[in-house]
């Protein structure tokens, strides 16, 4: 909890040059800790200008952040809440003790500039880490991303999809020194897609026209609900009873809700899909092939 209360204060002054965190409440997590976190950003960034992001940590803590591996994309829907992992090496002062209760750490993600985030995401709980010498450590953290949530630092926009970048971030609250780290890497927070499909009529005589309707959907994170994705270009596709591999048969766009309707002859029993590549800021989905007898 102490991690995510940090991650909300750093995430209206990413661009500070330095966090000095209160560590008053580092002990039990009290309620008043984001106040105080705030609080402590506020006076620290008063009167300094924004930095520009570089690929070295900012901050009074003795720690680098290496090896960030973060997935590819990461699907957001409408209410189930999303955790991903992220692997990261840290390099550290001999004084700092990553495995002391006192120092956490933890990967960020977030969009647009270092110097002016639209948008900041961070896990619930810090990472775990395993020295591997006395200046080094293995880490792993989680990123957890709630469409539901009311927090503004939180809250997802639908404009906030597709690119986002990763970040490092650690605290000693007992000597109230941290650093940020930012640039590690980037990621794909998409607003996830559904695809239906049906073909008619069932059954069909050999060489009468089938007509495959069907609509492609994606998440909207403002009203937590799923609308119709417009203009784009999906395929349909065809596997025959018993084969393992689908063909495409022709590429539709869907209409202003995100319908789609086209017609193609019945030649043999098969299975009929719509199948969509997917775009940076929602993934590829293919709908389950709906089978077809043809008399």
């Amino acid at each position: 909890m102490r991690l995510r209360a940090t991650v909300a204060a750093v995430s209206g002054a990413l661009a500070l040059s330095a966090l000095v965190l209160p560590a008053a409440h580092a002990a039990d997590g009290g309620s008043s800790f984001r106040a105080d976190a705030l609080k402590a950003v506020a006076q620290h960034t008063s009167g300094t200008s924004a930095f520009t992001a570089t690929s070295a940590p900012v901050g009074d803590l003795k720690v680098s952040f290496s090896d960030f591996k973060i997935t590819k994309a990461v699907k957001v829907g409408t209410t189930s809440k999303v955790r991903t992992w992220v692997t990261y090496k840290l390099t550290h002062g001999a004084d700092v003790d990553v495995t002391d209760g006192n120092v956490l750490t933890g990967p960020l993600v977030y969009r647009g500039s270092s110097e002016n985030p639209d948008g900041i995401q961070g896990g619930q709980d810090p990472a775990t880490c395993v020295d591997t010498s006395a200046t080094t450590a293995t880490c792993k953290g989680p990123i957890d991303i709630d469409p539901r949530a009311t927090d503004a630092e939180a809250r997802l926009r639908n404009s906030q999809a597709g690119t986002w970048h990763g970040a490092g971030l650690a605290i000693d609250f007992e000597n109230e020194k941290s650093a940020v780290q930012f640039d590690l890497g980037t990621t794909l927070l998409q607003r996830n897609s559904t695809l239906t499909v049906n073909a008619s009529p069932e059954p069909v005589k050999k060489g009468k026209t089938l007509t495959v309707t069907g609509k492609l959907s994606r998440a909207n994170w403002e009203d937590h609900k799923y609308h119709g994705y417009t203009g784009q270009s999906v395929k349909l596709q065809f596997r025959k009873k018993g084969s393992s591999t689908y063909t495409t048969l022709k590429t539709v766009k869907t209409d202003s809700t995100g319908a789609l309707k086209t017609t193609t002859k019945a030649t043999v029993d098969g299975y009929y899909r719509f199948s969509f590549a997917g775009t940076t800021t929602t993934p590829a989905v293919s709908a389950a092939g709906d089978f077809v007898d043809v008399k």
